[in-house]
């Protein structure tokens, strides 16, 4: 039992912590990496080391990573119980803001495919 409480204690997520030095530590690790993927980024966009043209595609990464260490370190989402809704929240955001972006394409591609071609307009104009 003893063995049981003590792996819950010892056993939580990076995110999480139960002291102020818990708190600080956790913030500090999290803005060394934070820190350390921005000068990865910096650095692989200017540097020669990488191949020209997958540096969008690592640039992607080191964002998508930096995203999880802000999410884990900072907001404190995690999988824990108690995050349950911390993780429904940021689900249903990602939700709206997926549906915002493709409404977005859909409007402007049914509006591109509506709108009179130029040359037809410059017609239009010359006329009056």
């Amino acid at each position: 039992m003893n063995a049981h409480i003590e792996a819950a204690e010892t056993d939580r997520a990076p995110g999480s912590h139960h002291s102020n030095r818990d708190r600080l530590k956790s913030y500090t690790v999290g803005f060394g990496l934070a820190v350390l993927l921005t000068a990865a980024s910096f650095a692989a966009s200017s540097s020669s080391f990488v191949w020209g043209p997958s540096i969008p595609v690592l640039l992607a990464v080191l964002a998508i990573a930096q995203m999880g260490v802000h999410l884990v370190f900072f907001l404190h989402i995690s999988t824990a119980p108690d995050s349950t809704n911390n993780i429904l929240s940021l689900a249903f955001g990602i939700f709206v803001v997926g549906l915002v972006i493709f409404g977005s394409i859909i409007i402007m591609s049914n509006l591109n495919h509506n709108m009179m071609p130029m040359d037809q307009l410059m017609d239009m104009h010359t006329q009056r």
